[in-house]
């Protein structure tokens, strides 16, 4: 009898880090574990294994709470879905299910709210601060709304619990270089790497400190030199990882067919793959064509977005994320492709005119950059001068769910617009600003050289 009650109960079992949930399924306790290693080391089949818990015990709460936020972003109703499976497991769910409940209905519920999801983590991780996977997802939440300095303080709040743990220091060296202290963010890099020598993210975060201090051939060399395990990572990771090696060998002026060849044969290579992503290899890709076109290399820009027109007309991959949104508007109207681009920016428009007032007023930066990158491929320099105003800075444009280093081509697209629109006083300026963060970035120095020469033109 005990043992049939223990069933219909779902039995107390222990996650990987040690947090208590009910399941009776050991398929689905083994499925959420993998979830969790997926999704701490980018992993290929993050969205296959949650499935499968959820799909497992269906009454079990954990299962599908993290099924609802990880269809959350694509499947609204699925997510709701999940949300209400969760909801009804709940009364016999243990505390730390509860507040996993409590965190994630203000993060993918109806009444999504984020300033109230933040709290709630905190709250979340202040009572189990071993609890890695809701660090990760407070994290993300921060990077899709620009805010690094909170990120570090969920971080801090649980590193004294977690010291010796796989991951906890990739996780402190993001938001650190975001915040600009870059020797910190090193030494936390390199305290993840000592711990595990695969962590991804503190790969990545190493390549972040070693590009932004200009430190390019050892950033190549480094990132080559750990690019065989990333084959079991994401199509985001795996292409995005490539995509920083090839900004190095873009900013380091090596000769262009280096970048190519990483476009040809690391980044487009991925979307052979039969379980890829494709939304998340454009969002890499066009990045980086974006900053070859910036750089006047149009021409191998332009050959290599004709086979992607097709794609990124189709409307089923827009609205994944706001920098690829961008990144498309670029692809399109610099390819003449004016009615699709158009389509996509009132499709932008009207998204954010259905948020909640607070949200609007962020977004509306968003809307004012997405039109100034359509303006932008389209020539019309003076127009993307008009649309932004003197004072533009894509690091103020965080909310867009971008690095500094992804948002760092709208700068470059900045400038080149001051200097064609006349703008020259201001560009120097600016670069002068920003070259004396990056002396060892030559493409800045020739801009100035440019501003000069035109200075004096005049």
């Amino acid at each position: 009898g005990r043992r049939q009650m223990a069933e219909a109960e779902g039995e107390v079992r222990r996650d990987m880090w040690g947090q208590d949930y009910r399941t009776a399924s050991a398929d689905c306790a083994a499925a959420l574990d993998d979830y969790y290693a997926q999704t701490m080391s980018f992993g290929r089949g993050r969205g296959r294994a949650v499935l499968r818990a959820a799909a497992a015990d269906p009454a079990c709460a954990l299962a599908a709470l993290h099924a609802a936020h990880f269809v959350g972003p694509r499947d609204r109703a699925g997510a709701a879905a999940f949300l209400a499976a969760a909801a009804g497991s709940l009364g016999k769910a243990t505390e730390y299910e509860r507040a996993v409940f409590r965190a994630l209905s203000a993060l993918v519920g109806e009444d999504r709210d984020t300033e109230v999801a933040v709290d709630r983590h905190f709250e979340l991780l202040k009572e189990f601060p071993r609890d890695l996977m809701s660090l990760k997802r407070a994290q993300l939440l921060c990077f899709y709304v620009g805010r690094p300095d909170t990120s570090l303080k969920f971080v801090q709040q649980v590193l004294p619990e977690n010291q010796d743990r796989n991951y906890i220091y990739g996780m402190l060296a993001f938001p650190l270089l975001e915040l600009g202290r870059m020797d910190e963010a090193e030494i936390a890099a390199r305290k993840g790497l000592a711990i595990n020598k695969n962590d991804f993210w503190s790969q990545h975060n190493m390549c972040h400190v070693f590009q932004q201090e200009c430190r390019f051939r050892e950033a190549t060399e480094f990132m080559e030199s750990c690019s065989p395990s990333w084959t079991s990572c994401s199509s985001f990771m795996f292409t995005h990882n490539w995509w920083h090696v090839a900004v190095c060998y873009l900013e380091g002026e090596a000769p262009i067919r280096k970048v190519m060849e990483v476009y040809d044969q690391n980044i487009m290579k991925e979307l052979d793959r039969s379980d890829c992503e494709p939304a998340e290899v454009y969002v890499n890709a066009l990045g980086l064509l974006l900053r070859l076109y910036v750089r006047g290399e149009i021409g191998p820009a332009k050959e290599r977005l004709t086979p992607l027109l097709d794609e990124l007309k189709n409307e089923s991959i827009w609205h994944a994320e706001w920098l690829l949104d961008l990144l498309i508007l670029w692809a399109l109207s610099s390819m003449n492709e004016v009615k699709a681009a158009e389509n996509l920016l009132d499709s932008l428009q009207s998204r954010v005119s259905s948020m909640d007032m607070k949200r609007q007023q962020v977004m509306q930066k968003a809307i004012q950059l997405a039109d100034a990158v359509y303006k932008y491929g389209k020539g019309e320099h003076k127009a993307v001068f008009d649309a932004l105003g003197p004072d533009f800075d894509g690091l103020g444009y965080k909310m867009i769910g971008a690095s500094d280093e992804q948002v760092d081509v709208f700068n470059e697209v900045w400038y080149t617009v001051l200097i064609n629109s006349g703008e020259t006083s201001t560009a120097i300026e600016l670069l002068v600003k920003q070259i004396s963060k990056r002396e060892g970035a030559p493409f800045l120095w020739r801009l100035l050289v440019e501003c000069f020469c035109n200075h004096t033109a005049l």
